[in-house]
């Protein structure tokens, strides 16, 4: 366990006196590494609140620059930072937060050639991209590296957040959780669901599903509550109605099912 210092008791204090935190918990935030894919809607906030969280290291990958359409939503950026790499802005960011973090910039999109090498350095991933093959990318990859994931997707009103740990097993080696292929056997066709470019995207709402999937994060670093193994969290933000629907593991999908494919034959299939 890393100790906490004098100024991060004061800092972390109002998750100290938490029973289902406390310093253990708090020493636990500090020891993680957590990677996130995204700095834009989702990422900004999970970012930031992960960081106020005091997660020792934040990784961030994207290879975008802030762009003054993206301040609507996505804000971890500035005004003052149009133009600059996101990477770059948001670690500036994070640092007038909490000097505590130690930020991994990443200044790449994620691939089938570097998403192993960059999952395996981190604890946990948090997928805040905004389109399905980066999204089948990083689960089939988190998968494969035995990485818990937290991913979730926003439309112009309503959003959804996961938790998947697919490659855990029971006491007889068995597979039990789904994978983000068992939620989503078939992947979308390129250009058959609009973007948030094309269709809009409330600004708020970005902010609403990002700091749902920052406390996942948490809960899953330090161990209390219920996580959404196995389980859909929706919200519809025009009616305020969030509902969550279970879904099961199955035996058809490619990486736990009963024909597993390897993370080759996945890339060479599914990620070339």
């Amino acid at each position: 366990m890393l100790s906490l210092t004098a100024s991060e008791l004061e800092r972390y204090a109002r998750h100290i006196v938490l029973r289902d935190v406390g310093g253990p918990g708090q020493q636990k935030l500090k020891a993680a590494r957590v990677l996130v894919i995204g700095a834009g809607g989702l990422g900004a906030p999970v970012l930031q609140y992960l960081a106020a969280a005091g997660v020792g290291t934040i990784g961030i990958v994207d290879d975008d620059v802030v762009s003054l359409s993206n301040l609507q939503r996505q804000i971890i950026h500035d005004t003052e930072k149009l133009g600059e790499p996101k990477v770059a802005s948001a670690a500036e960011a994070i640092a007038r937060l909490n000097p505590n973090v130690r930020v991994v910039p990443h200044p790449t999109r994620i691939s089938g050639q570097n998403a192993m090498a960059l999952i395996n350095d981190y604890h946990i991933v948090v997928d805040g991209s905004d389109n399905f093959a980066t999204r089948y990318l990083v689960s089939d990859a988190c998968f494969y590296a035995g990485r818990p994931l937290v991913t979730a997707a926003v439309g112009q009103f309503d959003g959804s957040v996961t938790l998947l740990k697919p490659f855990e097993r029971d006491d007889e080696g068995n597979y039990i959780n789904p994978t983000y292929r068992c939620l989503f056997p078939t992947r979308p066709e390129a250009g058959s669901i609009p973007t948030c470019t094309e269709a809009g995207v409330l600004g708020a709402l970005t902010g609403l599903v990002g700091t749902l999937q920052a406390l996942e994060v948490i809960k899953e670093i330090v161990g209390f509550g219920e996580g959404l193994v196995g389980r859909l969290l929706l919200a519809d933000t025009l009616s305020m109605h969030f509902e969550t629907i279970k879904y099961k593991r199955s035996k058809k999908n490619p990486l736990n099912g009963d024909n597993p494919r390897t993370w080759a034959e996945m890339l060479e299939t599914e990620h070339g």
